[in-house]
């Protein structure tokens, strides 16, 4: 009995296809014989088995019954194959669609992932804006009411700040010309005082006290009115008088109505001005003590403290010509009438003193 799997590789070993005819057969049969026959490959032990397995093929599709048969069995064997081809298709369909599934569900959830992280991310960015926001808005609100302090104690301070007085800001100088024979003219005064502040030097006031035993000789005494711009400046002069290092030996400097003024000790206690003795003038500085006095509008001169002239025994300045100034309200004219009246009485206090020293 033939080998089954020779029968089954009859086709094979003779090289043919399942749909041969029986010449075929022949052909192929004596032309393998020719390769494989032992007589032809004597030194090849395996030419004998070759050439026996080439005879059982042989037979075998020779024999109707049996090649039908071995026909059935490819035809089986083939239909299995393709069956299990298709069946391996779709299961390897069935396999890449699951893997991709599992892919995109892998993919999916990464996404998830990243965009839940993303979110978070945004989350807090968005949540330390607010932080900042309410931060700054709470500073800004903070300072905002600091200001607003600052502001209403300013006014207070303001509020509880004495009227400003006409002479405030003026000083009176009392010297001699033996020792100072320069300070002879409003020029020269501001020349020496110039360093404390500023001065107009039209609106200073000098009176020296003619000689009554020698009239042909300069007079000894002077007193000078001076209106410094700013009270400060005024505060700065009368703390430097009688320094030497400035110039100032021999030369008394006070307020010019005798006393301190009220806005000079509420600015003192309010800390704008320092008291530094008679020792050493304050600094000059841009502190608020160096406001300038609110002054109403003058006929002359801004700076001006006194009237434009003062009648005395020495040689008269000649009073400037009348200006018309439109539009003074009642409040200004009362207060350029009140200054009037007190330097006419300053002016009245320097000659009887003057009358009373000769």
């Amino acid at each position: 009995m033939a080998d089954p799997e020779s029968e089954l590789n009859a086709y094979e070993i003779l090289e043919i296809e399942i749909t041969a005819t029986e010449a075929d057969i022949k052909k192929a049969y004596r032309q393998k014989s020719l390769k494989v026959h032992p007589d032809r490959h004597p030194n090849n032990p395996q030419a004998a088995q070759k050439f026996h397995e080439l005879n059982s093929a042989y037979e075998l599709l020779l024999d109707p019954i049996r090649k039908t048969e071995l026909n059935t069995k490819l035809k089986a064997q083939q239909a299995r194959k393709i069956r299990f081809a298709t069946h391996d298709n779709k299961r390897k369909a069935m396999l890449d669609e699951l893997e991709k599934s599992e892919q995109d569900f892998k993919k999916s959830k990464l996404d998830e992932r990243m965009a839940k992280d993303a979110r978070l991310k945004e989350e807090e960015r968005i949540k330390e804006e607010g932080k900042r926001l309410v931060k700054e808005r709470q500073d800004a609100a903070l300072a905002k009411e600091r200001q607003q302090e600052r502001e209403a104690k300013g006014k207070e301070k303001e509020a509880d700040a004495p009227p400003a007085g006409p002479l405030d800001s003026t000083i009176r100088l009392k010297y001699t010309t033996t020792d100072h024979p320069t300070l002879t003219s409003p020029d020269t005064i501001a020349k020496l005082l110039q360093p404390y502040g500023e001065i107009d030097v039209s609106s200073i006031l000098l009176s020296i006290k003619p000689n009554k035993k020698n009239p042909s000789k300069p007079g000894k005494y002077a007193t000078a009115l001076v209106p410094f711009a700013r009270v400060s400046d005024a505060f700065g002069a009368v703390m430097a008088s009688g320094r030497d290092d400035k110039g100032l030996g021999g030369i008394d400097m006070a307020w010019a109505e005798g006393k301190e003024p009220a806005i000079v000790a509420w600015l003192k206690e309010h800390g704008e001005l320092r008291d530094y003795g008679k020792a050493k003038s304050p600094p000059r500085s841009s502190t608020p003590g160096q406001t300038r006095l609110p002054t109403p509008p003058s006929t002359s001169n801004p700076f001006s403290s006194f009237p434009d002239d003062m009648s005395s025994d020495a040689a008269p300045t000649k009073p400037p010509p009348a200006t018309t100034v439109p539009d003074l309200d009642f409040e200004s004219l009362t207060f350029m009438r009140m200054r009037q009246a007190e330097r006419a009485r300053l002016e009245r206090e320097i000659l009887e003193a003057e009358a009373m020293e000769s």
